[in-house]
């Protein structure tokens, strides 16, 4: 069986690490480089890295290059990915997996496209939620069928609040799909993180709960043990 992984979430805009609530509002919380050398020193299982200006702007290789060269754990980029050969610029830079999201809504090829070339191990469909659950299943199974690998699900609504994760959505997603779902978006204790893997979810994304609480992965991973989750400890 596998174990339940934690993985910190970053994204950047204006070259500046920030954090947003409900997808708004974003807030200046320092320098990407810092924030992947101190996850670096506390052992993640994993890294999502995601460039949010790389739409309008373009993807910039040697900023991801400089993420990735930073990191010694396995990193997921994304951020403007449009094209196969968008893909294939960020595992040029460096990523294990790479993150699609509005390119996939507007190309769903784009997943078959990218499966078939790069393996689905590589292809995770993020997907933002803010009230149509019964929409994401139907994207998510889509997603799955295509070749995507795993799936990124981020509630809207519950981002940034730290209040704890959409579990209805978390369980009708992770249910409808066979591929891992990263549940992400409202992350605010470690006992919020169990209840999200209890309810399908294979690993917790989170961003504010590492920036703004005392709270690090190795407590939340210890918290997922303690019920009876298996996690890397």
């Amino acid at each position: 069986m596998l174990k339940t992984r934690v993985i910190p979430v970053l994204t950047i805009k204006n070259e500046r690490l920030v954090k947003s609530v409900r997808f708004a509002d974003h807030r200046n919380i320092g320098s990407y480089i810092a924030a992947v050398r101190v996850f670096n020193a506390r052992d993640v299982d994993e890294l999502i890295f995601l460039d949010l200006d790389a739409g309008e702007r373009g993807i910039r290789p040697e900023l991801l290059r400089e993420v990735t060269k930073e990191c010694f754990m396995p990193v997921t980029l994304g951020g403007g990915v449009r094209t196969v050969e968008d893909i294939q610029t960020l595992l040029n830079c460096g990523a294990d997996k790479v993150s699609i999201n509005t390119g996939a809504l507007e190309h769903p090829e784009l997943i078959d496209a990218g499966a078939k070339r790069y393996g689905s191990q590589c292809i995770v469909v993020s997907i933002d939620v803010e009230e149509d659950s019964a929409g994401a299943v139907a994207w998510a199974k889509e997603a799955e069928a295509r070749g995507a690998g795993e799936i990124l699900l981020t509630s809207k609504t519950h981002d940034g609040v730290m209040e704890g994760f959409d579990l209805p959505l978390i369980k009708a997603v992770s249910s409808a799909v066979r591929i891992p779902v990263i549940a992400c978006g409202g992350a605010g204790s470690a006992a919020h993180c169990v209840e999200a893997v209890q309810q399908g979810a294979s690993a917790v994304g989170a961003a504010s709960i590492f920036q703004y609480t005392q709270t690090t992965p190795q407590m939340i991973k210890k918290a997922l043990v303690a019920a009876g989750i298996l996690a890397r400890v």
